[in-house]
């Protein structure tokens, strides 16, 4: 493990941080509740921490054992045109969702805005969100090839997913904090983030699901034709 790992999972964490579902979520549902309930943010954060946690190291161990399986398969060509196919159904799949290209055609915008509601509703909607987000956030997923790659042992890369899941919901937590600190001085401004994110939640989903696409097809590409 090194300095440079640390810091650059630390770097992706802090960019995960962002997404829609570690920021923009938390935000509509704080402004949504009341201040007496905003702790059921916490459930719906604890949700997602919780579920990253463990799609992280369900990949940890998963890919390790799918390489020493499947390395050859693997590394075939009929396995990189096969996710050159996927990174190119993703990339056209994500101009569905660009709201320029939804526009040009007619089409309604859409958005993306969460159910508010008690505990229960919370953890699903959590749990939604995470399975939503989980194949488009390029950031985590870099995260855990990195460890995969440093062939990282059970007691070192699970204390660095712990905290790289933290990390990813800091900003909320820091945000819950100062708008108890401050009270009505944060409310406009936060609703105005709110407003901002929910406006541009479709165009959000359409990159990390183009940026997806692009790095899967970019990798097959160069493998099966340079």
């Amino acid at each position: 493990m090194t300095i440079a790992l640390l810091l650059a999972l630390a770097g992706l964490a802090v960019l995960d941080s962002t997404s829609f579902g570690t920021l923009a979520i938390p935000v509509y549902l704080m402004l949504s509740l009341d201040r007496s309930r905003t702790a059921r943010l916490l459930v719906y954060l604890a949700t997602m921490a919780v579920f990253y946690f463990l799609v992280g190291a369900v990949l940890m161990l998963g890919l390790a054992t799918a390489m020493d399986t499947f390395g050859d398969a693997l590394d075939s060509k009929a396995a990189y045109a096969a996710q050159l196919v996927l990174g190119v159904g993703l990339f056209a799949l994500s101009w569905r969702f660009d709201p320029k290209w939804r526009a040009k055609r007619g089409l309604p915008k859409r958005t993306f805005e969460p159910r508010v509601g008690g505990p229960r509703t919370m953890v699903l909607v959590g749990l939604t969100a995470g399975v939503l987000e989980v194949a488009t956030m390029v950031p985590y997923l870099a995260a855990i090839g990195m460890m995969t790659t440093a062939e990282l042992a059970v007691t070192q890369w699970a204390p660095l997913l712990g905290a790289y899941v933290l990390i990813m919901i800091l900003p909320a937590l820091v945000l819950m904090a100062l708008r108890a600190a401050a009270g009505e001085w944060l409310e406009p401004k936060l609703e105005r983030l709110r407003a901002w994110l929910v406006k541009h939640s479709s165009s959000m989903l359409s990159w990390g699901i183009a940026i997806v696409g692009f790095l899967l097809a970019r990798d097959a590409a160069f493998y099966l034709f340079f």
